[in-house]
């Protein structure tokens, strides 16, 4: 698996010097269809493969090589070899660390593309040296790349022999997963975790636990796993969110997310601990 370190300030050998470029127009990536699927273009800069960048952003090496990402907001023509592709599409064509520096772009190219003027005062911003920011030169305000923290949490039985999942209202298709939500301020993640529950199913949970976490740029959200253990109440639904939840055991689930997502991971490891392989 390629190892990417994270930089802000490019390194000297990195000016001039064959790159990854992730160019990123109408939040979309350009992308090369090459020998091994879809593939990050490589130059010694985007304008050599005929992007027009609008700003640049250096992202860090991967294994080695300098890793650029390229905010193209204005209209963009189209590249010969080249096309623009969704994250969706491309998470299936890209190995996963290539993929989530592809998100990393996105994210930092939009977040430029939304904070050239100051929140407070709106003065025009520029970058601050040594950090991921913007700054105001006017008021001071630094404008920090938004990350949106959200809690996503299995809740188990007693018994651990059955998992509550849920289908959300707006889902696009009937897919049952775990519940979550975004991370209010003061409050801890696991409070958001319980709160959460309460609030969509009804229930109070315990023993909560983190699993793991994964960066979700749809659009700039830090997923946060947890799993827990009902503790009591009835599922009484919040119908403006959850359309239906239920419990499942192992040998009956319902149609549950994509690998893609951190919740296929959590219902993966809850059913791994029940020696169901899916």
């Amino acid at each position: 698996m390629p190892r990417f370190e994270s930089m802000i300030v490019p390194p000297d050998h990195a000016a001039n010097a064959m790159s990854y470029w992730i160019c990123i127009g109408k939040n979309q990536v350009l992308v090369l269809a090459g020998d091994n699927g879809l593939e990050l273009p490589q130059a010694r800069h985007a304008s050599e493969f005929g992007a027009r960048a609008d700003h640049e952003h250096f992202l860090g090496l991967l294994d080695g090589i300098p890793v650029w990402a390229v905010g193209i907001d204005s209209a963009h023509d189209e590249i010969e070899g080249l096309r623009y592709e969704s994250l969706f599409t491309l998470y299936t064509h890209m190995d996963e660390e290539v993929w989530a520096l592809a998100g990393r772009a996105l994210q930092i190219a939009e977040w430029h593309r939304t904070h050239r003027f100051c929140g407070r005062c709106g003065e025009s911003t520029v970058e601050a040296p040594g950090e991921r920011a913007r700054s105001c030169p006017a008021c001071g305000l630094l404008a920090f790349p938004r990350l949106s923290p959200a809690t996503i949490t299995v809740v188990e039985n007693a018994e651990g022999d059955k998992v509550l999942l849920a289908r959300g209202r707006n889902f696009g298709s009937p897919i049952y997963g775990a519940l979550a939500g975004f991370v209010e301020p003061g409050e801890t993640l696991e409070q958001c975790v319980a709160r959460e529950i309460k609030e969509e199913v009804g229930i109070e949970v315990t023993d909560i636990r983190y699993h793991s976490s994964q960066p979700w740029p749809f659009p700039n959200s830090l997923m946060i796993g947890f799993t827990a253990k009902y503790a009591g109440g009835e599922i009484v639904l919040q119908e403006s969110e959850i359309a239906d939840a239920q419990w499942f055991t192992a040998d009956a689930m319902p149609n549950m997310p994509g690998k893609l997502s951190i919740a296929r991971r959590l219902v993966d490891s809850w059913l791994e601990r029940q020696g169901v392989t899916i």
